[in-house]
């Protein structure tokens, strides 16, 4: 009997290898991919290292140009690139280049910062601009700003609002009163008022012992807020925290360029045709006036922008005149006679509905020159401080207005709602308590910057 053997299976040849090298072929793909993989990785974090490290150069030359305009105002950046750090192999700088904006109060700083390497390479790996808006902080919104005649205040009236700048001299009396216990104002005064006849020097900061001290309160009159002044040492009356040691110097009144306005005159009329005691009326812009001007007996006039009156303006009886709406900048209405602007019985200067109020302009003085004086010193300024050219009465009020007695005085009794007032003297009498409403348009220190806004320039 024959027993059959089973035959074993031919095994194939080369299996083995076949899986050696597929499986080879995934390791190695798998290693070239994690290899790409980690230097892209790589790339991108060396590329991320600069990116940063341009960023924080950037950084210090925003705080570093904020630093500067801090101490001097007038820096305008760094005039080229300035290092931050060098280590050999790789290099950061930063460039600042500082331009003034229209509005004195604004500066705009362009930085770059830049990534180099190695260190000596002229063209940076990454570079980042950035604009920096910077804004500046003022040393307080003056409400009352005076020249050399001063603030002269009696009987109750009253500055509830808005801090107060004095070129000359303090005077109350009665239960006059400047700011409140709960909301004190600043005072400034730089006794500039010398020498006391006047003459052809006038005027001068006073020395000390000279024209008394520029501060005199009598009666029950107060000041509350912090209080410094030129050669003040009676700090009696004075509240919340009252005198504080130091001086003050003297400072411009607002600017305005009479002649630029008269220039842009458009229009022409009479004040016949511009006057009027019932109704309404309508100013255009950039218009003249010539003659005195009067405005009675609840008369609406609506002003579309810049005014000039040749002669005086009267405002009275319920009267409004009132700001079109539409005008973004207060129209100026400048008065040039000895008589000035009188408002009384409830006349209103009214603001527009973005409460744009109108700034009011006197320009007479006793000078030659008047009413085109660009400049009033000496006997002249001394004897054109205590002539009225503003006067406001009987409930008469200006909210969001600027009253401006340039070379002369602007008197307030019995008021209201005022935006602020300007004036050589300023005189405030009865009770005129007011609460003032807006700043003196181009007055008030600047004690530092801030930055305002911060954008990546693309």
């Amino acid at each position: 009997m024959k027993y059959l053997v089973p035959r074993t299976p031919r095994q194939p040849k080369g299996f083995v290898l076949i899986s050696l090298l597929l499986t080879s072929l995934f390791v190695l793909a798998a290693g070239v991919a994690t290899a790409q993989l980690a230097t892209n990785n790589y790339r991108a974090s060396v590329v991320e290292h600069y990116r940063v490290d341009t960023q924080f150069a950037a950084d210090a030359g925003i705080d570093k140009a904020v630093q500067e305009i801090n101490a001097n105002s007038s820096w305008t950046g760094t005039g080229g690139e300035v290092t931050l750090h060098n280590a050999g192999s790789f290099k950061t700088t930063y460039q600042t280049v500082v331009t003034n904006g229209a509005d004195p109060l604004k500066k705009l700083a362009t930085v770059t910062g830049r990534s180099y390497s190695p260190s000596t390479s002229a063209t940076p790996q990454i570079e980042r601009t950035y604009q920096v808006a910077l804004r500046a902080i003022t040393s307080g919104d003056f409400s009352v700003v005076t020249g050399v005649g001063g603030l002269v205040m009696s009987n109750n009236a009253k500055i509830i609002g808005g801090n107060v700048f004095v070129n000359g001299t303090i005077t109350m009396s009665n239960s006059a009163q400047i700011g409140l216990t709960t909301a004190p104002v600043s005072v400034k005064v730089a006794h500039q008022s010398c020498p006391v006849a006047g003459g052809s020097t006038y005027p001068l900061v006073c020395n000390s012992g000279q024209n008394g001290q520029p501060i005199n309160l009598s009666g029950s009159s107060r000041i509350y807020g912090e209080v410094t002044a030129t050669n003040q040492t009676n700090g009696a009356q004075m509240l919340n925290p009252g005198l504080v040691s130091g001086s003050v110097a003297p400072g411009a009144l607002p600017t305005h360029d009479r002649n630029a306005q008269k220039a842009a005159i458009a229009t022409t009329q009479t004040a016949a045709s511009a006057s009027c005691s019932s109704g309404t009326k309508t100013w255009p812009a950039n218009l003249k006036i010539t003659g005195n001007v009067s405005i009675s007996n609840s008369c609406k006039v609506t002003v579309q922008g810049d005014v000039w009156i040749t002669g005086s303006l009267s405002i009275s009886n319920s009267a409004d005149i009132i700001v079109a709406n539409g005008v973004v900048t207060s129209p100026v209405i400048m008065v040039d006679a000895q008589s000035g602007l009188s408002a009384s019985n409830n006349a209103d200067l009214i603001s527009n509905s973005s409460s744009i109020g109108f700034r009011v302009i006197t320009y007479w003085s006793t000078s030659g020159c008047s009413p085109d004086c660009s400049d009033v010193t000496g006997t002249a300024l001394y004897a054109s401080r205590d002539t009225t050219t503003i006067q406001l009465s009987n409930g008469s009020q200006g909210p969001n207005t600027e009253f401006y007695a340039r070379w002369s005085r602007v008197s307030l009794s019995n008021g209201g709602n005022i935006g602020s007032l300007v004036g050589q003297t300023v005189q405030l009498t009865n009770s005129a308590a007011v609460t003032f409403g807006s700043s003196v348009s181009g007055v008030g220190g600047v004690e530092g910057w801030v930055i305002d806004s911060y954008k990546r320039n693309f």
